[in-house]
Parts: C-alpha cells; sequence; structure tokens
C-alpha cells in the first residue's frame, strides 16, 4: 500500500513538483495526498492543484509568533488527511519538538548542501567563500536540531571556475530533484531503516 504522503511548503515549489511528478506512477511507494503552505499564494499550491492533490494554506501570521500553535492546526489539517510521512520542501520555518515528536523518523527535509557542511541560510555563497571543490544536497531526517538528523541521500556536484552562487545553486537544485523523490520512496518503502541507523544513497553529478 502506498504511504499517504504530505508535502509542506513556502514557496515556488520546484522540490515539490519533482516529488508529485514521481508520485504519478502508480507503482512509486508514496501517494501525496496533501500540500500544506504557510504562505498564501505560494506558488506550489498551483502546482498541486494542477496535479489535482488538495491543499491547505495555514497562514502562521495570525498566531503571533505562537509556533507551537501554528503546528498544532498544521497537525489538526495531517490528522484529517491521515497523513503518514511529511516532506519538508522549501518550508521556511522553524519547527517545534510538538511537530517534529509527531512525525519522528517518518519527516524528511532537503538542504542544499552536504551536511553536515553549511547548516542554515546562505549555503551556496558560504560554500564559495570557502573554496570547497565538490557542493550538494542533502535529504535528512528532521530532528529537533537544525539540519543535524541523520543523513538518508546526498547527491554532490563540482564548483567550477567562475561559479556564482546562483550558478551554482542551479546545478544543486538539479541534483535536489532526483534525490529527493529517491529517498521517500526509500522510507516509504521500509528501505530506510531506523532514524538512527540511516541508508545513505550517493549520487554525483559530472
Amino acid at each position: 500500500m502506498r504511504r499517504r504522503t504530505a508535502v509542506l511548503i513556502s514557496g515556488r515549489g520546484s522540490n515539490l513538483a519533482a516529488l508529485l511528478a514521481a508520485a504519478q506512477d502508480p507503482n512509486y511507494p508514496a501517494d501525496i495526498l496533501l500540500v500544506v503552505s504557510n504562505v498564501p499564494g505560494a506558488g506550489g499550491l498551483a502546482l498541486a492543484e494542477a496535479a489535482g492533490v488538495p491543499t491547505v494554506t495555514i497562514d502562521h501570521k495570525p498566531f503571533h509568533g505562537d509556533r507551537a500553535a501554528h503546528e498544532a492546526a498544521i497537525v489538526e489539517a495531517l490528522d484529517a488527511a491521515a497523513i503518514e510521512l511529511v516532506c519538508l520542501a522549501g518550508y521556511l520555518r522553524k519547527l517545534t519538538p510538538l511537530l517534529v515528536g509527531r512525525y519522528a523518523g517518518r519527516m524528511l527535509n532537503i538542504h542544499p548542501s552536504l551536511l553536515p557542511a553549511f547548516p542554515g541560510l546562505h549555503t551556496h555563497e558560504r560554500a564559495l567563500a570557502a573554496g570547497v571543490k565538490r557542493h550538494g544536497c542533502t535529504v535528512h531526517f528532521v530532528t529537533e536540531g537544525l539540519d543535524e538528523g541523520p543523513i538518508l541521500a546526498q547527491a554532490t556536484v563540482p564548483v567550477l571556475p567562475g561559479d556564482t552562487a546562483d550558478t551554482l545553486a542551479a546545478r544543486v537544485l538539479a541534483q535536489e530533484h532526483v534525490i529527493y523523490p529517491r529517498a521517500l520512496a526509500l522510507l516509504a518503502s521500509g528501505q530506510a531503516g531506523a532514524p538512527d541507523k540511516p541508508l545513505i544513497q550517493a549520487a554525483t553529478a559530472p
């Protein structure tokens, strides 16, 4: 049986598009049944609607900084759809133990660096400033620590002479679209193992 999955977004939804495309295959082990945005009018909502996937917008602003209350509303929406797995795809909110604990071992995030290098924001600028030769992206289980969860999948790309943050970001984003559907498939099919024993699938772009 396909695992009931929700995707949380805040923006354009490029990784959401990759997940939706993968889930069109009836043999894909995850079925995306809900997309939740904290930003009204986020571009990814239109992608979900075009794919026939229900959407819910739960704007964080009316909660006046009460993150737990905002997340409680999200959990209510997830429960109403009987969601089993959650993917964060450009969801730009720091999570509280409420949501993290509820979906421990069942929530994934994609981050634009080769964790544990460059957690947090501005990863491409930081990679260029550090002079690294390889950069990339990581799918990891979500824990309470920022970008600290066990790694499920990574892809690497070369840092080329003359790269800017934008050109490097574009190369990394292409790999994000490859590994996120694969990582979700591993989790949904039960091949990911427990969060303390992740199965690392590495991919390398030329």
